[in-house]
């Protein structure tokens, strides 16, 4: 005899509320450790667990009945204030690790100007952080969120399955993602094709990213963006869907690569000026060099991505749920 057994309906509401606790609990996991500011890897992992609560909380709002505090502009401003600081930590550590042991003795010296200016806006950076966790607007939001927790409430359209909402979320993100004018950069179209240039020189790029850095960047974070949202319906797909995910991470790597070196380009600028060649000559070659290994990487991905075929199965996959 086979015996019937009664599948479990996961309800937006579910989803959303598990996604919300776990990012929560992850980000004030590390709360303590980073107001102590002694460990770097405590921030890097509170500023993600806030980015991701903030993914949650955008994808899932409609769905909920969140106290006023807790919404994507307040966990948006903590995050920021703990990214400035973020950022300083990895322009450091690109300095010290990728490039200083590249350098003459000459040059090794003159960095010294750059961490003493990196370490004043660390600092500044520092203080803004601690203020941050004792403002009234962040404790509001913590316990606010908690209280939701104990005590969630939903809008109607939570009791709806996950399997038929997920799409609905996810692809008009996809569609930001795919139209974006980052991909554009550096293509022209030929006789109705659209092809990636393939020749350019490194003085060309160079050209080119101080025109379209921005774009570029801009990219990057709707790439991050789409990842964090896609993983937040990983349990509904398969190994493509993971596979896809892997991919979306790729490029928003790789294109963070070539913003940190931008913004380390820019950094050396405006604390040399115009010495800046006679004192860290070999260190600007080295940035350039790096910039232009990078933007060969992102060349077969932005290729790949261009194609039609590529963006059709990623729609695709979004409607193929388990």
């Amino acid at each position: 005899m086979k015996l019937v057994t009664k599948t479990t309906v996961k309800t937006t509401g579910n989803s959303a509320y598990q996604a919300i606790k776990k990012h929560f609990e992850k980000t004030i996991k590390w709360e303590k450790t980073v107001k102590k500011d002694e460990d770097p890897e405590a921030l890097h992992q509170m500023r993600v667990g806030l980015r991701r609560l903030r993914t949650a909380i955008s994808r899932f709002e409609i769905f909920l009945s969140l106290p006023k505090s807790v919404n994507q502009k307040s966990i948006g401003k903590i995050g920021k204030v703990l990214g400035s600081l973020r950022d300083l930590a990895v322009l450091k550590e690109l300095l010290e690790n990728n490039y200083q042991p590249h350098l003459s003795k000459q040059e090794q010296k003159s960095l010294a100007t750059v961490f003493s200016d990196l370490a004043k806006h660390r600092q500044i950076a520092a203080t803004h952080m601690q203020k941050i966790f004792k403002h009234e607007a962040y404790k509001d939001f913590k316990h606010e969120l908690e209280d939701w927790l104990a005590k969630p409430s939903y809008q109607v359209s939570a009791s709806l399955p996950i399997q038929q909402v997920s799409p609905d979320l996810l692809l008009p993100e996809i569609s930001q993602f795919f139209l974006h004018p980052g991909w554009l950069i550096g293509t022209q179209v030929v006789d109705g094709d659209l092809l990636v240039q393939a020749d350019w020189t490194s003085k060309e790029l160079e050209k080119e990213l101080q025109i379209q850095g921005e774009t570029l960047h801009s990219l990057r974070k709707q790439a991050k963006r789409v990842r964090y949202q896609m993983e937040l319906f990983s349990d509904l797909y398969g190994e493509t869907f993971a596979t896809e995910i892997a991919e979306v991470k790729n490029i928003q790597e790789i294109l963070g690569m070539i913003q940190d070196s931008i913004v380390l380009n820019d950094w050396l600028e405006n604390i040399f000026f115009l010495e800046r060649q006679d004192q860290l000559g070999g260190l600007s070659l080295l940035l350039t060099e790096n910039r232009y290994k990078l933007w060969q990487q992102w060349r077969s991905l932005q290729a790949k991505f261009l194609q039609s075929e590529t963006r059709q199965s990623f729609r695709l996959q979004i409607l193929q749920i388990r």
